[in-house]
């Protein structure tokens, strides 16, 4: 797969020359400086210690197949911590008064199972008591560093009916960019900022004017800042350079590789219209039959108890109706469910499989508890989707469905949504976040920033009476956004899996 990376473009891999054609298309005149050998730039150890480079740590996707049993994996909650460490205490405890007298001041030779399981998930709980930096939010939100962990509820709602339908709408802030745009500067929320507004559209194809999907692109800025995005299956990505170029540039070198195969082009600030690379060689046959890895990443907090409902009861008719596409995917199922720090488990993730009666069996066990404060621990969830799940290599369609009605802590140290989405890009990871009901401002505007950086959309529920859950399935929503249609929840997500696999070539 991809080459071990390593900063600042130190191993050319071929020596292309930029065509005419290609600087004709981007807008740009290759200058002399970067004329000559197709560079690669690599993502850099850790983005947070890079002050000139927002870089994410990740690796390029590389499984190669996910025919195996469900794998579950738990990082614990403080709740779990505690839970460890009385037992732990109680064991030292007995061991200490099994002892003779003269024997008190000596260790045990064996100290207990529990004992030493306490002492490993210690230090996480000593980390979830530190105070955390709350995360930087944009200039034109209102200021909230130093502001105290806010303890909001969310509202409290009456069970549904458990065969009532799940309405929902969708937009496209990507293909309605200037609204977006007026959205996000109207809605002052605490967020982690990253800078969109300069936005490029890339397209990659081959000699035959095919559209390349799952490409990888690296983009490099003259102060040697770097990003990294995957086309998806209509070989587009969006590119986004003050996102990761604080200098803010003139002119971007766009290199993009696939199986073996090269292109090159130059990004110039301000151009109008895409950026279109060619790859050279001989294109490969498509396959015969298109690879699918799906994602639910949950919020699994006592709010959430009806639509984690709906969804379990609906899994099936998604995976029937998604293996009767055209393209006939070859479908990898993964489960990431989150919590919060104070609950039984911070994130529990189930690995990619294809055995959709063992995948409904994990789903069908998730119930909703706990959660506390209004916001949940999204942030290591969709850390962990990004970073930990199998994901698929070459010519897989990646996509999450986030499913959520709180935003992320921002008062909380460690991993960060907006690296992530990032990540996500790089990964070629296209997230749907879907906003349930009782989301917040807040959590709206996170929720899209993270689907319009990764090229997703924004879904969320609909009710008869906007601001009333109770009122049952509707059209109308408390969200602001405007043009859309309204379906059922499962067709809204199958019609986006199928938008997706239907940009993929023939045969593909």
């Amino acid at each position: 797969m991809t080459q071990a990376f390593a900063p600042r473009f130190r191993k050319p891999l071929v020596v292309l020359l930029c065509a005419p054609l290609l600087l004709t298309a981007c807008g740009a005149t290759e200058p002399p400086a970067l004329a000559g050998a197709v560079r690669w730039p690599t993502p850099a150890p850790d983005s947070r210690l890079q002050v000139t480079q927002a870089v994410p740590n990740f690796e390029a996707p590389s499984a190669t197949g996910c025919a195996r049993p469900i794998q579950t994996h738990e990082t614990p909650g403080l709740q779990r911590v505690s839970q460890v460490e009385r037992h732990g205490t109680r064991e030292r405890r007995a061991l200490a008064d099994a002892a003779a007298p003269a024997d008190a001041l000596r260790k045990p030779s064996r100290p207990g199972v529990a004992g030493s399981l306490a002492a490993s998930v210690a230090p996480m709980a000593e980390a979830a008591a530190m105070p955390s930096p709350v995360a930087p939010a944009s200039p034109a939100a209102p200021a909230v560093a130093g502001a105290p962990r806010i303890a909001l509820q969310p509202p409290v709602q009456a069970p549904r009916p458990a065969n009532e339908t799940v309405t929902a709408g969708m937009v496209d802030d990507n293909a309605d960019f200037g609204e977006y745009m007026a959205f996000r500067g109207r809605t002052q929320v605490p967020h982690r900022e990253r800078d969109i507004s300069a936005r490029y559209l890339l397209q990659v194809r081959d000699t035959r004017g095919t559209v390349v999907p799952d490409a990888e692109v690296a983009v490099q800025a003259p102060s040697g800042a770097a990003m990294w995005a995957r086309t998806d299956a209509g070989g587009r990505a969006w590119l986004h350079p003050n996102a990761f170029d604080k200098a803010q540039g003139e002119l971007y070198e766009v290199t993009v590789r696939k199986n073996g195969r090269h292109g090159k082009a130059f990004l110039q600030r301000g151009q109008k219209n895409a950026v279109d690379v060619v790859l050279d060689g001989q294109p490969g046959a498509a396959p015969a039959r298109a690879q699918l890895d799906l994602v639910f990443l949950i919020d699994a907090t006592g709010s959430m108890d009806d639509e984690i409902a709906k969804l379990k009861g609906t899994l099936r008719t998604i995976a029937d109706q998604v293996a009767k596409l055209p393209s006939r995917p070859d479908t990898c199922f993964g489960l990431v469910a989150y919590r919060d720090r104070t609950d039984e488990f911070l994130v529990r993730r189930h690995d990619f499989t294809n055995d959709l009666n063992a995948f409904q069996g994990v789903l069908d066990k998730l119930q909703a508890a706990g959660g506390g404060d209004y916001p949940e621990a999204m942030n290591e969830a969709l850390n962990e989707t990004v970073h930990k799940l199998s994901w698929r290599g070459n010519g897989t369609t990646r996509l999450v469905v986030l499913l959520a009605d709180a935003p992320p802590h921002l008062d909380y140290g460690g991993p960060q949504y907006d690296d992530d989405m990032a990540a996500a890009l790089g990964k070629g990871i296209k997230v749907f976040s879907v906003g349930a009901s009782g989301l917040d401002k807040q959590g709206e505007y996170i929720q899209r920033q993270i689907a319009q950086y990764t090229g997703g959309r924004f879904v969320f529920l609909t009710y008869k009476e906007a601001a009333n859950p109770a009122s049952g399935p509707g059209t109308q929503t408390v969200h602001d956004v405007g043009n859309y249609s309204v379906q059922t929840l499962d067709k809204l997500i199958v019609r986006l899996v199928s938008e997706e696999l239907g940009k993929l070539p023939a045969g593909g």
